[in-house]
């Protein structure tokens, strides 16, 4: 089936033949003749199956018809980051060139003021954070009663970060008779419950089943083992991390990469270890301003910066096509994560690889992931890991690796001036009752009875 059998306008199509596309994906596919008729979906896609031109293409379709009031959007989009409202945004200006549609980005990092503005000028799409919006909005800078159509778009996202407040105030601030689009990678049971409560009898549309990586994702699990027993993310922990790291760059031909960290403090000094061995890389994180995480995201596309340490700010929403690897410094805590993370390699058909990094003490998360996937990770145990390459035990299938090297034994001679002999413990080790050695005096005199 061609978009031409979608249902879509002459404008739409030359827009997407333009854009070098001919043949829809399974969501576009099956979402775009529901929301061409007005009905509400319920689409369940997981991340880059094509789902915002799934819904941008036939908005453009219905908003080409009617014109905009000052400060009262036609339609709105809800976001969970800015990086995911700016890629929106690109695919309204990409298939909407033929239209006249005002459309604002409303997210933070940008002047406040300039955004008034061009909202007093009309808006047929309004696309924002639900932070953003509910600022503006009680500011009295928009007016939401003449909302036709609203997409929750990544709703599962929007309950991680907790945006779901804001989101359900949202909602009820628009009209109740409106077309609403809800879009999500997963249906926990409290995205089913808001997709029940702002729905109205909608099309459930699932083009593959929740939570799945997509086939040419090869994926490997890297066990780096540390010494002293360290606990999960203690500095002993990371540094052993990014040493196998390392290794896994030099051994395997990196284009170019995301390395996700669990915590935007790991990302610079992840980031900072990098750099000082000599590999060229950037970091991307919730604190950076716009303009510098724009900035970075263009060096990225560009192949300036190969290797790009982020947090989840960029698990979601960064569409760069051809990335070859994708990197789990840390083992992310939620197992959807997981899934979204590699999703960031593997796409449009190409293969793509994913490395996962765990100490033995996040092996929770790791079976909290496996079990979602429904299979076993392809593991690979590294030891004696140096700078120059990845020394990797076989795995159980016979693949990867390159054969385990004996450790370097530890020099026996002490360092100058340090002697090896202790003190025996004895001593130390025997359980203190009561005050211990020292007995105060007044306790030792004795008690002369009255009577």
């Amino acid at each position: 089936m061609g978009f031409a059998e979608l249902g879509l306008g002459d404008d739409v199509l030359r827009a997407v033949a333009d854009a070098g596309y001919s043949d829809p994906t399974p969501i576009q596919e099956k979402a775009v003749p529901y929301v061409l008729m007005g009905r509400d979906v319920l689409g369940c896609a997981q991340t880059g199956t094509g789902k915002t031109a799934g819904f941008t293409l036939p908005m453009i379709d219905i908003l080409a018809q009617g014109r905009a009031k000052a400060r009262m959007p036609r339609s709105l989009i809800l976001e969970p980051t800015r990086e995911l409202a700016a890629q929106v945004a690109e695919s309204f200006d990409k298939y909407g060139k033929h239209h006249r549609l005002n459309k604002v980005l409303l997210i933070g990092g940008e002047s406040m003021n300039e955004q008034i503005k061009t909202m007093e000028r009309g808006v047929d799409v309004l696309i924002a954070t639900p932070g953003r919006l509910l600022d503006l909005f009680e500011r009295g800078g928009l007016i939401l009663r003449d909302v036709k159509i609203l997409v929750i778009d990544e709703a599962d996202r929007m309950l991680d970060m907790g945006f779901i407040p804001d989101v359900e105030r949202i909602v009820s601030l628009l009209p109740p008779l409106r077309q609403t689009l809800f879009f999500s990678a997963t249906m926990p049971p409290e995205i089913r419950r808001l997709a029940d409560a702002f729905l109205s009898n909608p099309k459930e549309i699932s083009v593959a089943p929740p939570s799945s990586a997509a086939e040419t994702v090869i994926q490997k699990l890297v066990v780096v083992p540390h010494g002293g027993g360290a606990a999960r993310g203690t500095a002993s922990g990371h540094k052993e991390k990014r040493a196998a790291l390392r290794g896994i760059l030099r051994h395997e031909n990196v284009r170019n990469a995301f390395i996700f960290c669990n915590r935007k403090r790991d990302v610079g000094i992840t980031c900072r270890s990098l750099e000082r061995h000599g590999f060229n890389a950037g970091q991307l994180h919730g604190d950076m301003t716009q303009t510098a995480r724009t900035e970075t995201l263009d060096k990225f596309r560009r192949g300036d910066i190969p290797l790009l340490v982020c947090s989840d700010v960029a698990a979601r929403g960064i569409d760069i096509s051809d990335v070859s690897h994708v990197f789990n410094f840390d083992v992310p805590t939620h197992a959807e994560d997981y899934v979204h993370r590699i999703g960031r390699t593997g796409r449009a058909g190409k293969e793509g690889h994913a490395f996962t990094l765990a100490v033995p003490e996040e092996g929770k998360y790791v079976d909290a992931i496996q079990k979602l996937l429904d299979r076993q990770i392809e593991r690979i145990s590294v030891e004696g890991l140096t700078d120059g390459e990845l020394e990797a035990a076989p795995s159980s299938k016979g693949r990867g690796g390159r054969g385990r090297r004996p450790k370097a034994e530890k020099p026996t001679v002490p360092p100058a001036g340090r002697s090896r002999e202790r003190k025996p413990r004895e001593e130390a080790d025997k359980p203190v009752t009561g005050l211990g050695d020292h007995v105060p005096a007044f306790l030792l005199r004795p008690v002369k009875l009255s009577g």
